[in-house]
């Protein structure tokens, strides 16, 4: 009976208890605010379009802007090779000595023989000088004069001749000793010493030289047509009268310290490649390029007016072309088209479809959906400095 009681007693005091636990909870929903919904998190790039520079670039190919073929003048025997073949060589150093005793034998005998007309010429004209007086006083007729006159002359011309035999064995026997007549690298020695030498096998070996040196490349009709049409609508602005700056990436990636310039462009297309040549001189005073190596060249000065750029990274595609997405003023995710140009390092180059101002999502983008709210991070600006590989020509 007494557990009866204080059963009762405990249902008389539920409903009171109920009634005070509602009204604390409903106290407490009055005291903190309701939660607003959290958006989805992406990382947004303001575009601002602003004056580009880009880079124009080639595979290329290094030559010598003199290379000299080295040949013997005179027939004869090789004595010995002087130089070091595949070593620098300056102007004037000796690189091959061939046998000079037949060609001083030469000299010696022209020598000789102008000795003695000379001496034929001292007495023909000792015998005119005699002549003349006798002729006056006529002891002596005319035709005597006529023959020492034409005796003095004879021997005159005989001496004038065998002046320029000399030279010529002079000149032949220089000709023994075959230097290097510019400042080059030298190639392999074509002839073995000892070899007889004549006009069938003079070639010696060649002489090239490294500085300045030649980059050629050439330039395709359709990128030709595509850069020119760009120029006319103003979307490329070239520099000044075409004073492109030439710089030089080496196979490992490095560029090459000396910038060089373009001082020929050929007038005409090669039939066979659809191209022209373009050739740009370099100073290599260190000798780091040598030729017929393979180089890039990017050309440098031409720039892009107001042009956009976004990260790669923010460029999607689908079975409809690029895109990218976009944040309005109400932080909902949009979709915009897009139509992309060349890359520019990790950027690239937008040629329609975005617009001064436009917020693109640059990271986060693969959990939107149209009208997505979300939390905006804003990313950093892109550099205003060119990525060397700008515009890719290859």
């Amino acid at each position: 009976m007494v557990g009866r009681i204080k059963f009762m007693q405990k249902c008389v005091w539920l409903p009171v208890l109920l009634t005070v636990a509602i009204a604390q909870l409903q106290a407490c929903g009055k005291d903190q605010p309701v939660a607003a919904p959290k958006g989805v998190p992406v990382t947004v790039l303001t575009i601002v379009p602003k004056d580009t520079p880009v880079t124009l670039e080639f595979i290329a190919q290094t030559q010598s802007s003199q290379g000299v073929n080295i040949q013997a003048r005179v027939s004869g025997f090789l004595e010995k090779r002087v130089y070091t073949e595949g070593s620098e060589v300056k102007k004037g150093d000796v690189l091959f000595q061939m046998d000079k005793k037949p060609f001083q034998a030469q000299v010696d005998a022209a020598k000789a023989a102008l000795q003695r007309y000379e001496a034929s010429v001292g007495v023909a004209r000792a015998n005119l000088a005699r002549t003349k007086p006798l002729v006056e006083q006529n002891a002596l007729s005319q035709r005597d004069l006529d023959d020492a006159q034409g005796q003095f002359e004879e021997a005159s011309a005989a001496v004038a001749e065998s002046k320029a035999q000399l030279y010529s064995a002079q000149l032949n026997l220089s000709y023994t000793t075959i230097t290097s007549p510019v400042d080059g690298v030298s190639s392999l020695s074509a002839i073995a010493d000892g070899s007889y030498l004549d006009a069938a096998n003079s070639q010696l070996t060649t002489v090239s030289v490294i500085s300045p040196m030649w980059i050629n490349f050439s330039l395709s009709e359709n990128i030709l047509a595509r850069i020119v049409g760009e120029e006319k609508k103003g979307v490329l602005k070239a520099p000044k009268d075409k004073e492109y700056s030439v710089h030089i990436v080496l196979v490992d990636g490095t560029t090459f310290p000396q910038r060089g310039r373009i001082d020929f462009t050929d007038p005409s297309y090669n039939a066979d490649t659809g191209t022209f040549l373009i050739r740009a001189a370099v100073d290599n005073p260190a000798g780091v390029l040598r030729p017929n190596q393979y180089v890039r060249t990017q050309l440098i000065g031409a720039v892009r007016p107001d042009a956009i750029l976004i990260p790669q990274s923010a460029v999607q595609q689908s079975a409809n072309g690029h895109f990218v997405w976009l944040v309005d003023k109400s932080n909902k995710s949009k979709l915009r088209s897009i139509t992309v140009g060349e890359w520019n390092g990790a950027e690239w180059f937008i040629n329609e479809g975005l617009a001064s101002g436009d917020r693109v999502v640059v990271d986060g983008a693969i959990r939107l959906t149209p009208d997505t709210l979300v939390s905006i991070t804003a990313a950093d600006a892109p550099q205003d400095k060119a990525s060397p590989s700008a515009t890719s020509t290859k």
